[in-house]
């Protein structure tokens, strides 16, 4: 299994904290079945900001570590930016962007409550660039939360999204794990991956996630998302269904 948003680089942002926190969630995820990580430290978002070339010392002695180690894990480079207007302009400069295993894949986060008004313009223009933005746990947005044809619209207009697996299993709040179910049976999210920053209160959860998948959608639904996660490393197409817009139940016969 391939976990494509871990914050497993040791000392650089609010996940590992050093390199013993970093074998323990290495540990972690061998024992969850994860052979390859993509290493996704935060960036510009107004407490951290990791570029490019530092991205890719951190990963290089992280895997020589590993090795040393005897731990069959290997980390790729990614980076998850906050969305910002600079971006593209940052990425064309050629030192500061990362997209996830030098792919065409790009992280691109939102703030939790709110998505800025530029985001669909910019979304549109990275994709001009060649580039194909992947907006992380979209669930746990305030404002997708709220107005969820928001991300409707991103999607079906050439953008994919990537659940936390945290969230498919509840353990930040009910609500939160309606949601990602709700995105899950309306298309409109492309992979699940961990979002790990320690082997504590945000691990990986994976295994637990991609079970409780099968058990609501097949064994097919935990094949498209682990196939996406390898064809995302090969830097080829992902599988996408049509999206469709989440249907809101009525209540009193209002919605």
């Amino acid at each position: 299994m391939i976990d494509i948003h871990c914050h497993i680089l040791p000392g650089i942002d609010d996940g590992a904290k050093n390199i013993e926190d970093s074998m323990l969630m290495a540990k972690e995820a061998v024992r969850e079945g994860i052979h390859t990580i993509i290493a996704t430290p935060h960036h510009k978002n107004n407490q951290y900001e990791n570029e490019k070339r530092a991205i890719l010392e951190h990963v290089s002695h992280l895997n020589k570590y590993l090795e040393n180690e005897g731990i069959p894990l290997t980390i790729l480079p990614g980076q998850e930016n906050r969305i910002y207007g600079e971006i593209i302009t940052d990425y064309l400069s050629g030192g500061k962007i990362l997209p996830l295993a030098e792919s065409s894949y790009l992280f691109i986060e939102f703030p939790s409550g709110s998505v800025p008004r530029y985001a669909e313009r910019l979304l549109y223009e990275l994709q001009t660039e060649g580039l194909i933005p992947i907006i992380v746990h979209p669930e746990r947005n305030q404002e997708i939360n709220e107005n969820p044809d928001l991300l409707y619209k991103f999607v079906n207009n050439g953008a994919l999204t990537q659940v936390t697996a945290g969230s498919v299993c509840g353990y930040f709040g009910k609500n939160i794990k309606k949601f990602s179910r709700q995105l899950i049976e309306a298309n409109l999210t492309h992979f699940i991956a961990s979002d790990a920053h320690n082997v504590r209160n945000r691990t990986f959860k994976m295994v637990e996630a991609m079970e409780q998948i099968e058990k609501s959608y097949g064994l097919d639904m935990v094949y498209l998302f682990r196939e996406n996660a390898e064809l995302l490393v090969e830097n080829k197409n992902v599988y996408k269904e049509i999206p469709e817009k989440v249907q809101r139940k009525k209540f009193l016969g209002l919605f």
